[in-house]
Protein backbone atom coordinates (compact mmCIF):
# COMPACT_ATOMS: atom_id res chain seq x y z
CA UNK A 1 0.00 0.00 0.00
CA UNK A 2 1.35 3.41 -0.99
CA UNK A 3 1.49 6.05 1.73
CA UNK A 4 0.82 9.69 0.89
CA UNK A 5 1.57 12.70 3.09
CA UNK A 6 -0.89 15.60 2.91
CA UNK A 7 0.69 18.94 3.88
CA UNK A 8 -1.91 21.72 4.07
CA UNK A 9 -0.98 25.34 4.66
CA UNK A 10 -3.63 26.42 7.22
CA UNK A 11 -3.62 30.00 5.99
CA UNK A 12 -4.57 28.79 2.50
CA UNK A 13 -6.73 25.70 3.08
CA UNK A 14 -9.02 27.09 5.75
CA UNK A 15 -11.07 24.49 7.61
CA UNK A 16 -9.03 21.88 5.67
CA UNK A 17 -11.77 21.60 3.04
CA UNK A 18 -9.47 20.73 0.13
CA UNK A 19 -7.32 18.45 2.28
CA UNK A 20 -10.37 16.48 3.42
CA UNK A 21 -11.68 16.21 -0.15
CA UNK A 22 -8.32 14.93 -1.39
CA UNK A 23 -8.10 12.47 1.48
CA UNK A 24 -11.47 10.96 0.55
CA UNK A 25 -10.37 10.51 -3.08
CA UNK A 26 -7.07 8.91 -2.07
CA UNK A 27 -8.67 6.57 0.48
CA UNK A 28 -11.24 5.54 -2.12
CA UNK A 29 -8.33 4.32 -4.28
CA UNK A 30 -6.82 2.39 -1.38
CA UNK A 31 -3.97 4.72 -0.42
CA UNK A 32 -2.87 5.26 3.16
CA UNK A 33 -2.84 8.96 4.04
CA UNK A 34 -1.34 10.99 6.85
CA UNK A 35 -1.63 14.73 7.54
CA UNK A 36 1.49 16.71 8.49
CA UNK A 37 2.05 20.41 9.03
CA UNK A 38 4.45 21.95 6.51
CA UNK A 39 5.61 24.47 9.11
CA UNK A 40 6.92 24.16 12.64
CA UNK A 41 4.99 25.40 15.67
CA UNK A 42 1.58 25.48 13.96
CA UNK A 43 -1.29 25.50 16.44
CA UNK A 44 -3.31 22.24 16.32
CA UNK A 45 -6.64 24.09 16.15
CA UNK A 46 -5.66 25.47 12.73
CA UNK A 47 -6.10 21.97 11.27
CA UNK A 48 -9.81 21.76 12.08
CA UNK A 49 -9.63 18.64 14.25
CA UNK A 50 -7.43 16.58 11.92
CA UNK A 51 -4.84 14.25 13.43
CA UNK A 52 -1.50 15.85 12.55
CA UNK A 53 1.68 13.76 12.60
CA UNK A 54 5.34 14.91 12.74
CA UNK A 55 6.56 15.47 9.18
CA UNK A 56 10.18 14.40 9.62
CA UNK A 57 9.02 11.07 11.05
CA UNK A 58 6.56 10.36 8.23
CA UNK A 59 8.94 11.30 5.41
CA UNK A 60 10.99 8.15 5.91
CA UNK A 61 8.10 5.77 5.22
CA UNK A 62 6.06 7.62 2.58
CA UNK A 63 5.85 7.50 -1.21
CA UNK A 64 4.45 10.94 -2.13
CA UNK A 65 4.04 14.39 -0.62
CA UNK A 66 1.01 16.52 -1.59
CA UNK A 67 0.99 20.18 -0.62
CA UNK A 68 -2.05 22.45 -0.30
CA UNK A 69 -1.07 26.10 -0.56
CA UNK A 70 0.96 28.36 -2.80
CA UNK A 71 4.36 27.86 -4.35
CA UNK A 72 5.87 29.09 -1.09
CA UNK A 73 4.63 25.94 0.64
CA UNK A 74 6.38 23.78 -1.96
CA UNK A 75 9.58 25.81 -1.67
CA UNK A 76 9.50 25.41 2.09
CA UNK A 77 9.27 21.61 1.75
CA UNK A 78 11.48 21.11 -1.33
CA UNK A 79 14.68 20.56 0.62
CA UNK A 80 13.20 17.88 2.89
CA UNK A 81 11.51 16.16 -0.05
CA UNK A 82 14.70 16.14 -2.12
CA UNK A 83 16.85 14.80 0.71
CA UNK A 84 14.32 11.99 1.24
CA UNK A 85 13.90 11.38 -2.53
CA UNK A 86 10.17 11.94 -2.18
CA UNK A 87 8.17 13.24 -5.16
CA UNK A 88 5.97 16.29 -4.64
CA UNK A 89 2.53 17.12 -6.02
CA UNK A 90 1.34 20.68 -5.46
CA UNK A 91 -2.30 21.74 -5.16
CA UNK A 92 -2.38 25.49 -5.78
CA UNK A 93 -4.44 27.52 -3.35
CA UNK A 94 -2.42 30.68 -3.75
CA UNK A 95 -2.35 33.22 -6.54
CA UNK A 96 0.02 32.40 -9.41
CA UNK A 97 1.30 28.93 -8.53
CA UNK A 98 3.92 28.10 -11.18
CA UNK A 99 5.31 25.05 -9.36
CA UNK A 100 2.02 23.52 -8.24
CA UNK A 101 0.51 21.01 -10.65
CA UNK A 102 -3.22 21.30 -9.93
CA UNK A 103 -5.65 24.00 -8.90
CA UNK A 104 -7.94 23.36 -5.93
CA UNK A 105 -10.82 22.93 -8.40
CA UNK A 106 -8.98 20.07 -10.15
CA UNK A 107 -8.86 17.54 -7.29
CA UNK A 108 -10.58 14.79 -9.35
CA UNK A 109 -7.31 14.60 -11.33
CA UNK A 110 -5.92 12.77 -8.28
CA UNK A 111 -7.66 9.64 -9.59
CA UNK A 112 -4.79 9.44 -12.11
CA UNK A 113 -2.58 8.30 -9.23
CA UNK A 114 -4.51 5.02 -8.95
CA UNK A 115 -2.16 2.86 -11.03
CA UNK A 116 0.90 4.78 -9.82
CA UNK A 117 1.90 5.40 -13.43
CA UNK A 118 2.59 9.10 -13.85
CA UNK A 119 5.25 11.43 -15.18
CA UNK A 120 7.72 13.29 -13.00
CA UNK A 121 9.85 16.33 -13.72
CA UNK A 122 13.28 16.68 -12.18
CA UNK A 123 13.92 20.29 -11.18
CA UNK A 124 17.54 21.17 -10.54
CA UNK A 125 18.50 22.66 -7.19
CA UNK A 126 21.37 24.79 -5.92
CA UNK A 127 23.95 23.95 -3.30
CA UNK A 128 24.82 27.19 -1.50
CA UNK A 129 27.70 27.48 0.95
CA UNK A 130 29.50 30.34 2.67
CA UNK A 131 33.25 30.14 3.26
CA UNK A 132 34.72 32.31 6.01
CA UNK A 133 38.48 32.36 6.58
CA UNK A 134 38.82 28.99 4.88
CA UNK A 135 36.01 27.16 6.68
CA UNK A 136 32.37 26.55 5.86
CA UNK A 137 29.97 28.52 8.08
CA UNK A 138 26.72 28.06 6.13
CA UNK A 139 25.17 25.44 3.84
CA UNK A 140 21.74 25.25 2.25
CA UNK A 141 19.82 23.70 -0.62
CA UNK A 142 17.46 25.74 -2.79
CA UNK A 143 14.94 25.09 -5.54
CA UNK A 144 14.40 28.71 -6.60
CA UNK A 145 17.35 30.95 -5.91
CA UNK A 146 20.16 32.31 -3.79
CA UNK A 147 19.86 36.06 -3.18
CA UNK A 148 22.66 38.31 -1.92
CA UNK A 149 21.34 41.77 -1.19
CA UNK A 150 21.48 44.87 1.01
CA UNK A 151 20.00 45.00 4.49
CA UNK A 152 16.75 46.53 5.77
CA UNK A 153 18.02 50.07 5.07
CA UNK A 154 18.35 50.65 1.33
CA UNK A 155 21.89 51.36 0.18
CA UNK A 156 24.14 50.46 -2.72
CA UNK A 157 26.34 47.43 -2.15
CA UNK A 158 29.25 46.17 -4.23
CA UNK A 159 29.64 42.53 -5.15
CA UNK A 160 32.29 40.72 -7.16
CA UNK A 161 31.08 37.63 -9.05
CA UNK A 162 33.40 34.90 -10.36
CA UNK A 163 32.88 31.69 -12.32
CA UNK A 164 35.33 28.85 -11.60
CA UNK A 165 37.66 31.38 -9.97
CA UNK A 166 37.66 33.74 -12.96
CA UNK A 167 36.11 37.18 -12.70
CA UNK A 168 32.67 37.39 -14.32
CA UNK A 169 31.09 40.69 -13.31
CA UNK A 170 30.88 43.42 -10.70
CA UNK A 171 27.53 44.50 -9.29
CA UNK A 172 26.81 47.87 -7.73
CA UNK A 173 23.20 48.10 -6.66
CA UNK A 174 20.76 46.27 -4.40
CA UNK A 175 22.38 42.87 -4.91
CA UNK A 176 22.28 39.82 -7.14
CA UNK A 177 20.08 36.76 -7.68
CA UNK A 178 21.41 33.38 -8.77
CA UNK A 179 18.35 31.46 -9.90
CA UNK A 180 17.49 28.01 -11.18
CA UNK A 181 15.16 27.65 -14.18
CA UNK A 182 12.34 27.06 -11.67
CA UNK A 183 13.24 30.32 -9.95
CA UNK A 184 13.48 32.24 -13.22
CA UNK A 185 9.76 33.10 -12.95
CA UNK A 186 10.09 34.35 -9.37
CA UNK A 187 12.26 37.17 -7.96
CA UNK A 188 14.65 36.98 -10.93
CA UNK A 189 11.84 37.76 -13.38
CA UNK A 190 10.77 40.76 -11.29
CA UNK A 191 14.36 42.01 -11.41
CA UNK A 192 14.42 41.80 -15.21
CA UNK A 193 15.86 38.32 -15.68
CA UNK A 194 14.90 35.93 -18.49
CA UNK A 195 12.19 33.28 -18.38
CA UNK A 196 13.77 29.82 -18.61
CA UNK A 197 12.02 26.53 -19.29
CA UNK A 198 11.89 24.89 -15.83
CA UNK A 199 13.28 21.50 -16.90
CA UNK A 200 16.43 23.11 -18.35
CA UNK A 201 19.68 22.95 -16.39
CA UNK A 202 21.26 26.40 -16.26
CA UNK A 203 21.95 29.09 -13.69
CA UNK A 204 20.67 32.65 -14.14
CA UNK A 205 22.76 35.49 -12.70
CA UNK A 206 20.54 38.56 -12.41
CA UNK A 207 21.51 41.87 -10.76
CA UNK A 208 18.97 43.69 -8.59
CA UNK A 209 18.59 47.37 -9.51
CA UNK A 210 22.12 47.51 -10.88
CA UNK A 211 23.87 50.84 -11.43
CA UNK A 212 25.82 49.17 -14.25
CA UNK A 213 23.55 49.54 -17.26
CA UNK A 214 25.81 47.30 -19.36
CA UNK A 215 25.13 44.23 -17.17
CA UNK A 216 21.62 42.81 -17.37
CA UNK A 217 21.91 39.08 -16.67
CA UNK A 218 23.79 35.90 -17.58
CA UNK A 219 22.53 32.40 -18.33
CA UNK A 220 25.31 29.94 -17.50
CA UNK A 221 25.91 26.20 -17.76
CA UNK A 222 25.66 24.18 -14.56
CA UNK A 223 29.25 23.03 -15.16
CA UNK A 224 30.36 26.23 -13.47
CA UNK A 225 30.80 27.04 -9.79
CA UNK A 226 29.85 30.63 -9.03
CA UNK A 227 31.27 32.68 -6.19
CA UNK A 228 30.09 36.04 -4.88
CA UNK A 229 32.14 38.27 -2.58
CA UNK A 230 31.08 41.43 -0.82
CA UNK A 231 33.68 44.13 -1.54
CA UNK A 232 34.17 47.74 -0.40
CA UNK A 233 30.99 47.71 1.70
CA UNK A 234 32.50 48.55 5.06
CA UNK A 235 29.88 48.03 7.76
CA UNK A 236 26.92 48.02 5.40
CA UNK A 237 24.82 44.90 6.17
CA UNK A 238 24.72 42.30 3.37
CA UNK A 239 22.52 39.21 3.60
CA UNK A 240 22.18 35.84 1.89
CA UNK A 241 18.77 34.21 1.55
CA UNK A 242 18.07 30.83 -0.08
CA UNK A 243 14.43 30.35 -1.11
CA UNK A 244 12.24 30.83 1.96
CA UNK A 245 15.01 30.39 4.52
CA UNK A 246 16.02 32.89 7.19
CA UNK A 247 18.51 35.51 6.00
CA UNK A 248 22.17 34.85 6.83
CA UNK A 249 24.34 37.88 7.65
CA UNK A 250 27.51 38.00 5.58
CA UNK A 251 30.76 39.47 6.88
CA UNK A 252 33.44 41.25 4.85
CA UNK A 253 35.57 38.62 3.13
CA UNK A 254 32.89 35.92 3.12
CA UNK A 255 32.65 33.96 -0.11
CA UNK A 256 29.24 32.67 -1.23
CA UNK A 257 29.66 29.55 -3.40
CA UNK A 258 26.78 28.41 -5.63
CA UNK A 259 26.70 25.26 -7.75
CA UNK A 260 24.25 22.72 -9.12
CA UNK A 261 23.25 20.24 -6.42
CA UNK A 262 23.29 16.48 -6.77
CA UNK A 263 19.76 16.60 -5.32
CA UNK A 264 16.69 17.48 -7.36
CA UNK A 265 13.05 18.22 -6.60
CA UNK A 266 10.83 15.66 -8.33
CA UNK A 267 7.45 17.13 -9.27
CA UNK A 268 4.54 14.85 -10.16
CA UNK A 269 2.76 15.69 -13.42
CA UNK A 270 -0.89 14.69 -13.85
CA UNK A 271 -2.07 17.29 -16.35
CA UNK A 272 -1.03 17.89 -19.95
CA UNK A 273 -0.55 21.63 -19.50
CA UNK A 274 2.77 22.85 -20.87
CA UNK A 275 4.95 25.43 -19.14
CA UNK A 276 4.26 27.89 -21.98
CA UNK A 277 0.50 27.51 -21.49
CA UNK A 278 0.78 27.99 -17.74
CA UNK A 279 3.04 31.04 -18.12
CA UNK A 280 0.78 32.65 -20.71
CA UNK A 281 -2.31 32.11 -18.59
CA UNK A 282 -0.92 33.13 -15.22
CA UNK A 283 1.45 35.93 -16.20
CA UNK A 284 0.56 37.32 -19.60
CA UNK A 285 -3.18 37.35 -18.89
CA UNK A 286 -2.73 38.54 -15.30
CA UNK A 287 -3.78 35.18 -13.81
CA UNK A 288 -7.33 35.32 -15.19
CA UNK A 289 -9.04 32.13 -16.23
CA UNK A 290 -10.74 33.32 -19.41
CA UNK A 291 -11.57 29.84 -20.65
CA UNK A 292 -14.11 27.58 -18.97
Amino acid sequence: MKKIILCPNPSRDREMLSTRAAMEILKEMGFETVVCSPFKDQRPELFAGMDVKPLTQELRSSDLLITFGGDGTILHLAKLAALNKLPVLGINMGSLGFIAELEASELPALYKLKDWDFEMENRMMLDVTVMREGRQVYQNLGLNEAVIREGPISHVIHLSISSDGRHLADVAGDGVIIATPTGSTAYSLSAGGPVVEPTAEVMVVCPICSHNLHFSSYVLSTDHVLSVESVRNGRKPVYLCVDESRAFALRPGDLVMVRKSKYATRLVRLSEKSFCEIFAKKMLSGGRDDEK
